[in-house]
């Protein structure tokens, strides 16, 4: 998570802030965790799916390009993943339209 921050760090524009939302996950909120001052970390409260954007993403990947799918391999279970994954992860305009929402607005 550390590595990930300071890729996200290196992103902000000089003088800018970011804020990232992230939810209970363990290493979202690890002790030894050392976010960058260009970052504040906002915490979405637990048990509210619904408030965290990447919950649509993982269900329309589910709807969309992995259901009513059978697996012989666990390779195959890995390449129908990653599929899906960088079709979505193409598609910018797909990604606003699923992850956009109204209250993360900052003006």
């Amino acid at each position: 998570m550390g590595l990930h921050l300071d890729e996200i760090a290196k992103a902000v524009a000089p003088g800018s802030h970011a804020l990232l939302i992230v939810d209970g996950a363990g290493w979202h909120g690890a002790k030894c965790l050392q976010v960058p001052d260009k970052i504040t970390l906002v915490k979405l409260p637990p048990y509210s799916p619904e408030l965290n954007p990447m919950e649509n993403v993982w269900a329309y990947l589910r709807a969309n390009k992995l259901a009513i799918t059978v697996f012989d391999t666990y390779d195959e279970i890995l390449d129908k993943c990653a599929q899906a994954w960088n079709f979505f992860a193409n598609d910018p305009e797909r990604i606003s339209s699923i992850t956009d929402r109204e209250w993360e607005r900052v003006t």
